[in-house]
């Protein structure tokens, strides 16, 4: 099975957020990336050019970050590895689109922070489990 594109690098986490152009999304990079610290216990590292991961799993297709998110230009995208299909949480989240493992959001102050840091805890402790160390 080939490797999957997107590899964990050595490159800065902090140096990538601070490195965003548009303010509002670096605030919102920032604040998230303090949230998922705070929750995984994990210091950020990146994975590909874009991606800022926390912790890591070994899947069927290759390592990848157990959680993550990316500031790119239209939206604020959290990788939720483990989905939310079904979670009743995402009805009181506030305004976001979804992907297949991506929560796609325009801007934080658009959610409800209490909400979303219950999502990001809930699919971080759903992979734990799913992927012990």
């Amino acid at each position: 099975m080939p490797e999957p594109k997107t590899q964990r690098t050595k490159a800065s986490a902090a140096g990538f957020i601070a490195a965003v152009e548009d303010e509002t999304r670096r605030n919102d990079a920032n604040a998230v990336d303090k949230m998922m610290r705070e929750i995984t216990g994990e210091k950020p590292a990146m994975w590909g050019p874009t991606i800022v991961g926390y912790g890591e799993y070994d899947g069927a297709t290759g390592k990848w970050p157990r959680l993550g998110f990316s500031p790119r230009k239209a939206n604020l995208v959290l990788y939720l590895m483990d989905g939310y299909e079904g979670e009743p949480l995402m009805k009181k989240l506030g305004k976001h689109k979804t992907g297949r493992s991506c929560l796609y959001i325009n801007k934080l102050a658009d959610v409800d922070e209490n909400v979303l840091r219950q999502l990001i805890a809930k699919s971080w402790k759903r992979m734990a489990v799913k992927y012990p160390d």
